[in-house]
């Protein structure tokens, strides 16, 4: 499946920072992380740590499927919003998945300083605006539970958000937690790092068949065999073409970033921007003083259509943000279009599967893939070891 088109910024600004051999012999190790993207970053990071002898093998370059096409928004926020996911799950464990966010914003926060990668990574706050009057009266509803339950946020007018960011909206939500990263660049490096460190790594290298077993075999296209003792997917939404039962919907995104140096960057550089609405628009600066907008999602059909309508739909992101901001000078630079999953509680799917004996799934989805990754980093290690968490139980398959 083709999961962006090719002017993906990300890309565009960084390029191949490295390159890793195919697979061309026969190999043994503890784990096989299929998939390499920030996902697969994060997990075999994890696993090495851990002492396990760990190999990770995708079909593409590292980093250029779904995380080269990103707009690396990262909020604790789900979107499902807290009250409906109460509703869903129970308030316990919604409180729970909400703050698991929180903490994983913290987590990678802390890796990147740890590890000194060049991510771009930056702490803002997170702006959740009304998109309609008749939406105000839900939104405060969903502040006033939010801060029942002790997460830091405030109610914000229309006449504060003018003052602060030159914003024409309606009332909103600020939360105190948000970040933004170059999902690519983080990718990169952290492959990098724990390369050097014994992480294999093979990329371009296509795999034909997988025998879930004790020993785990995999038989890739030229006909080499990887002898494993457990596998595991970080392949996304790409995942679901294994399973019997439909996990999720596949939703087309499309995104623009302006010139660096855009009028309004001191204003909104330490912010988080999104709205209530059903596909919501988004918004966050780049590290390179950029203004990156999100949105105008549709169910995925085809990729040749999708491509074809993406500048459309980036003028229609454009439109929709100068409506916002009437003083903005926005010159566009790159806009592109690319592909995730969705689920019906906005919830990640993360564990075992009754179908695929020693294997294990790590798929984000929804807005929220990077930090759900982060969340996966321990909740792996704790499959691995047979331990419980309750995370485990409300990221489960056939919930």
């Amino acid at each position: 499946m083709k999961l962006r088109t090719p002017e993906a910024f990300w890309l565009l600004k960084n390029g191949i920072l490295n390159s890793y051999p195919s697979l061309k012999k026969d190999i043994q190790c503890d784990i096989v992380v299929i998939g390499a993207g920030i996902t697969g970053s994060l997990i075999s990071h994890a696993l090495l740590k851990a002492g396990y002898d760990t190999v990770v093998i995708d079909k593409r370059d590292i980093g250029t499927g779904s995380t080269a096409a990103t707009t690396s928004m990262l909020q604790y926020e789900i979107d499902t919003p807290m009250v409906k996911l109460s509703e869903m799950i129970g308030t316990e464990g919604a409180i729970l998945c909400y703050k698991a966010g929180i903490d994983s914003l913290n987590i990678l926060s802390d890796l990147v300083k740890k590890e000194n990668l060049d991510a771009g990574f930056e702490t803002k706050k997170s702006l959740q605006i009304a998109h309609s009057e008749y939406v105000i009266k839900d939104l405060k509803r969903e502040y006033e539970f939010r801060k029942k339950y002790g997460l830091k946020v405030e109610w914000v007018t229309s006449e504060d958000i003018k003052r602060y960011y030159k914003m024409d909206s309606y009332p909103g939500i600020l939360s105190e937690n948000g970040a933004s990263i170059d999902a690519f660049q983080f990718t990169q490096d952290l492959f990098s790092k724990n390369s050097q460190r014994g992480l294999r790594i093979y990329d371009h290298t296509l795999i034909k068949k997988i025998n879930f077993g004790n020993p785990v075999v995999i038989i890739t296209e030229e006909g080499f065999k990887v002898i494993c003792k457990r596998v595991i997917f970080c392949t996304g939404f790409e995942t679901f073409n294994m399973f019997r039962k439909r996990y999720a919907n596949i939703v087309s995104t499309f995104a623009c970033v302006s010139e660096q140096n855009f009028n309004l960057y001191d204003e909104l550089k330490d912010l988080l921007i999104w709205d209530t609405g059903t596909p919501y628009i988004y918004m966050r600066t780049t590290d390179d003083k950029r203004l990156l907008v999100g949105g105008e999602d549709l169910p995925y059909r085809n990729s040749n259509i999708r491509d074809k309508i993406k500048n459309q739909k980036a003028r229609k992101l454009l439109d929709k943000t100068k409506r916002l901001f009437p003083s903005l000078y926005f010159q566009e630079d790159y806009n592109w279009t690319g592909a995730f999953g969705t689920t019906k509680d906005s919830l990640p799917y993360i564990g075992e599967h009754p179908d695929f004996k020693n294997a294990v799934f790590v798929l984000g989805l929804g807005g929220n893939g990077i930090t759900f990754s982060v969340q996966g980093m321990a909740l792996v290690l704790k499959i691995l070891a047979g331990e419980y968490d309750p995370l485990i139980y409300y990221y489960r398959f056939n919930r």
